[in-house]
């Protein structure tokens, strides 16, 4: 048996830690299933302000990794999850190394349909990177792509929760106007699509300092080994230094991708299917597919049942013999008071007699 909290989420094992709290697979006794819960490691004021703004965070999307419920139990807070069994794009490309353009094609515009999603929603997730984009465990088949990690996304308008000299993300996926101190806005995201599409078809982290240096000097950069040109026009525009001349909404790249992947070739007849596997591992012991297991009560040898009584016809059972208890006499002294009390009252009744 794990630890339950707040009487209804029973944490099974970790799954994954970040800056903010640890990831459990948990069992949810309400709804009957095995989620993901984040628990808050922490409880500084401002780490526990940005796990608030991130269960709050409601977004029904195939293609988005929100909080569903929220618990508090003592000193402890948790949010849950859908439960992504395939690990992160991370783990694809250090399974498979560079990914296939079509594949890849998959996966982009997966990611910016949900991007589209959260941005409708004034969401500015300021962390778009290959470790916070979820995969569903889905073998050879058509990949399902979940973006997650909402813990420093930030409500255009909202008050900011660090200094605004202080850049917020994780290096290497930083667009230049975040490095400048620029307010939290939508083209930073798509920036970070970029690098994330660069990652996929490369195999490697792009090296984004120097791609923002040739933009300057050489207009557009040759798109790199392994990049088909299409798919290059493509993450060039969300690549580049002036948030203006980058797409002005992920819907837009979007409709731009699904024209690039028409002019892609056909996949050779013999290119290895990417398979998606499952990351999760075995359930530990005492839990199973339909949940905890329970544990086996000892019982005690028999004991034989009491006769019944007889309860045929009209008769009733007879009444259990009641428990006895000897009293002690009177005194003499009690016994003649008694006496004298009734010669009291058999004299008065015979006078009341003779008066009738």
């Amino acid at each position: 048996m794990g630890e339950v909290f707040a009487g209804r989420y029973e944490l099974a094992d970790p799954v994954g830690r970040g800056g903010a709290g640890a990831v459990w697979r948990a069992w949810d006794r309400r709804r009957g299933r095995y989620v993901a819960a984040k628990v808050l490691l922490r409880a500084e004021a401002p780490m526990l302000l940005r796990f608030v703004r991130e269960q709050a965070l409601r977004i029904d999307h195939p293609h988005v990794l929100a909080p569903v419920s929220w618990a508090a139990d003592d000193d402890k807070v948790l949010f849950t999850m859908d439960l992504v069994g395939g690990g992160s794009l991370a783990h694809v490309v250090a399974d498979y190394g560079p990914l296939p353009p079509h594949f890849v094609c998959v996966l982009l515009d997966q990611l910016l349909s949900g991007l589209a999603a959260v941005h409708a929603e004034g969401v500015v997730h300021r962390d778009v990177k290959p470790a916070n984009i979820l995969l569903e465990a889905t073998g050879k088949g058509r990949p399902h792509l979940r973006l997650s990690d909402f813990g420093i996304s930030l409500r255009k308008g909202e008050p900011r929760l660090t200094d605004t000299d202080l850049v917020v993300g994780t290096p290497g996926y930083f667009a230049p106007e975040q490095l400048r101190g620029a307010e939290p806005d939508f083209p930073a995201d798509l920036f970070a699509v970029g690098l994330v599409a660069l990652y996929l078809l490369t195999g490697r982290k792009p090296d984004s300092p120097a791609l923002l240096e040739r933009f300057p000097a050489h207009g557009v950069p040759e798109a790199p080994e392994g990049v088909p040109a299409p798919l290059w026009d493509v993450i060039a525009n969300l690549l580049h230094p002036d948030p203006r001349n980058r797409f002005r909404t992920a819907t837009g790249a979007r409709k731009a991708l699904a024209e690039a992947a028409q002019l892609l070739p056909e996949p050779p007849a013999d290119e290895e299917p990417v398979e998606v596997f499952d990351q999760l591992g075995p359930l530990p012991p005492g839990f199973g597919p339909e949940g905890p297991l329970s544990t086996p009560v000892r019982e005690d040898p028999p004991q034989p049942a009491p006769a019944a009584p007889d309860t045929t016809g009209y008769h009733l059972a007879p009444p259990a013999p009641a428990a006895t208890r000897r009293v002690p006499p009177p005194s003499p002294k009690v016994t003649a008071a008694i006496l004298t009390a009734a010669l009291l009252c058999f004299t008065t009744a015979g006078w009341a007699l003779t008066r009738l």
